[in-house]
């Protein structure tokens, strides 16, 4: 019986690959600068054979020199280190601190499974070859590189350690630097701190990594500190600052940081772009969303794709759809997030119909795959629009044909859907029922529903889970309560009331924002009187509001959710914070001007009514985006048609 034939792999050395053929008898430098030559153009792993391969032939596979640009360029190409980088290594009888480090290097980008080649056992090994090989200040910033990749702060710690007993390696820039990266990648920013305060030399990596930090994990108060106490300002820190503000919700602050760096003459990045672009989609400013918009296509990148899908959201998000579906068309390059902004934000203006049309578009027309944003979008539509069987079909659709399993923030979109639609119970029971834990936002959605259709005893089984969820949710609360107000139950208003007080909650105050025709935001508090123009402002109101009576406007004084008389309530509705940037805004715009307003809270049906017969009174168009959906009110009608 034939013996089978044990297996030999084989390396076939690419014939086109420029590979030197030198005579032996050439000076030593320059056969090194022929063979780093063929090593830097090497395309692949197979070129880089061809190249040792020269090497041996030549005799020069020892060289240390020649064997470390080798690792190295092996390690970027991720050729794991056993057995052919090791075996490279293993032919060179002393190596070099600059080879040693190559190999650690390799095996910390490579992050080997097999603990022979973890790069602390091979600096260990390195430590006590003979003779003696000193590790160099990057043998450390690999290291600690590795350590930060893998968030082990106790292997950090155990290298700097090894910085300070080797002696000076822990006081070099770049070790140091290092290291400040290590702590803040494993979540140690008092370290870094510590790290940084111990410099005596820093340099902008130094104050930005930090910088960053402290942008990262919220604290933008030390991270304004750092920043503004930095020497040098790049455009890392200012873009660290920009974005820490507009993901911490500070976007005014987030806008002037931008404005700063443009004075500074500072050359932008896309990100810094889209951090500025985030704040004013967080303000609603639409004014500044032009300036922006004009600012893009200015610098050119009005077709980068992260660009270019923020812009949509900014847009829808400032009231602006047609402008996002105009950015949107302009794009010569879409992917699932353009097309996922676009259809959420005409999701939030109730175009469900022209938001189904783009995804069909976008599954018939493209390659571009929905993921599960793209169905979150499609299911708001739906929801705010009372399509409940469009909405089930694209519930069923994600995972039948697109193998997205539903999460709980589709769950919470399916039980606004059928809550809004009237279909209470139901949502009650797809709620008890869904396959996963249901979070706060399904009970919230199924307790907006109960606010809606007057469900007290759901409302009550909503509230039990979600303030068990979200104990410190106040707005949770309040909802609860305008439940009860409204049902005139006012001895459970004050069992919610008395148990915020026990937890130590207060309701956030109700903030509306606008702008004048200058583009300065003006922000307005409910009750607020500290606002320079406030007499002007109250005196446009009551004009407003007697105009309005003349026409059969009624104060709905249900919107009130304290138990006192009749006229403390219409007084205590004339103070909403909607109503006094309408008044600031129809003294401080021209006739015939949109005035767009951002609120922090779900508008008031009393406030709804308002603005819907002011917007035919003064013949304005009226844009509200409160927490829940944009409100367009044009000639006494509304885009969500009563149906928010």
């Amino acid at each position: 019986m034939a013996r089978a034939q044990p297996t030999v792999e084989r390396h076939v050395v690419d014939p086109t690959f420029p590979l030197p053929a030198p005579s032996p008898l050439l000076p030593l430098p320059a056969l090194d600068a022929l063979l780093v030559a063929a090593i830097d153009a090497a395309a692949g792993p197979r070129h880089l054979r061809a190249a040792h391969a020269a090497l041996v032939r030549l005799g020069l596979h020892h060289r240390c020199f020649l064997v470390t640009k080798l690792l190295r360029r092996l390690s970027d190409y991720r050729v794991p280190l056993h057995p052919y980088p090791l075996l490279i290594f293993s032919l060179v009888p002393r190596p070099s601190s600059f080879l040693w480090n190559s190999l650690i290097r390799s095996a910390a980008l490579l992050n080997p499974s097999h603990s022979d080649h973890h790069p602390l056992r091979l600096y260990s090994l390195m430590r006590r070859s003979w003779p003696p090989t000193p590790p160099l200040s990057f043998t450390f910033s690999a290291l600690l590189k590795f350590a930060t990749s893998q968030e082990s702060l106790s292997s950090g710690r155990q290298i700097h350690a090894q910085a300070i007993f080797i002696g000076g390696f822990d006081a070099d820039l770049f070790v140091r630097n290092t290291l400040i990266s290590m702590y803040v990648g494993c979540s140690d920013i008092a370290a870094a701190q510590r790290v940084f305060d111990e410099m005596p030399v820093r340099d902008a990596i130094s104050w930005t990594s930090l910088i960053v930090a402290y942008t990262k994990s919220g604290d933008l108060s030390s991270a304004r500190g750092l920043f503004e106490a930095s020497p040098v300002k790049d455009v890392v820190a200012w873009t660290a600052m920009i974005t820490g503000y507009a993901q911490n919700a500070m976007p005014k602050e987030a806008l002037l940081a931008f404005e700063r760096m443009r004075e500074a003459d500072v050359v932008m990045d896309e990100v810094a772009l889209v951090g500025a672009i985030s704040a004013i989609a967080q303000l609603g400013a639409a004014k500044h969303a032009l300036w922006l918009r004009d600012l893009v296509e200015k610098i050119g990148l009005d077709q980068n794709l992260l660009v270019g899908s923020a812009m949509v959201d900014m847009h829808a998000k400032c009231g602006l759809i047609d402008e996002a579906r105009r950015v949107f068309d302009k794009m010569t390059d879409r992917n699932v997030y353009s097309y996922s902004a676009m259809i959420a934000g005409l999701a939030t203006y109730g175009r469900a119909s022209e938001a189904i049309s783009l995804f069909k578009e976008m599954v018939g027309e493209t390659n571009v795959k929905p993921n599960h944003v793209t169905f979150i979008g499609l299911l708001t539509a739906c929801s705010y629009t009372g399509m409940v069987e469009e909405g089930r079909r694209y519930f069923r659709m994600m995972e039948d044909e697109y193998g997205i399993v539903p999460s709980a923030d589709h769950y919470t979109c399916m039980v606004d859907l059928l809550g809004r639609a009237g279909l209470v119970e139901e949502a009650l029971d797809l709620a008890r029922s869904m396959p996963i834990k249901p979070h706060g936002g399904v009970w919230g959605a199924l307790l907006s529903a109960c606010r809606i259709h007057g469900k007290t005893e759901i409302a009550r089984i909503a509230a039990d889970h979600i303030f068990e969820l979200e104990p410190d949710g106040v707005g949770n609360y309040v909802l609860l309560s305008n439940i009860y107000s409204s049902a005139g139950m006012w001895d459970e208003v004050l069992k919610v009331r008395r148990l915020m007080r026990a937890r130590g909650l207060r309701k956030n105050p109700s903030a509306s924002w606008t702008e004048d025709k200058d583009g300065s935001v003006h922000e307005f508090f409910a009750g607020d009187n500290s606002h320079p123009r406030i007499r002007q402002i109250k005196r446009a109101l009551e004009n407003l509001l007697c105009m309005l009576k003349l026409r059969g406007y009624v104060p709905v004084l249900s919107s009130v959710v304290y138990d006192v008389k009749d006229e403390e309530k219409e007084r205590l509705l004339k103070g909403h914070s909607e109503k006094l940037a309408l008044a600031f805004g129809l003294s401080t715009t021209s006739a015939g001007d949109t005035i767009r307003i951002s609120k922090n809270l779900r508008i008031c049906d009393d406030c709804h009514l308002v603005m819907r017969l002011a917007s035919r009174a003064v013949e304005r168009e009226i844009v509200v985006r409160d927490n829940m959906r944009f409100h367009h009110f044009k000639d006494g009608e509304c885009s969500c048609r009563e149906f928010w």
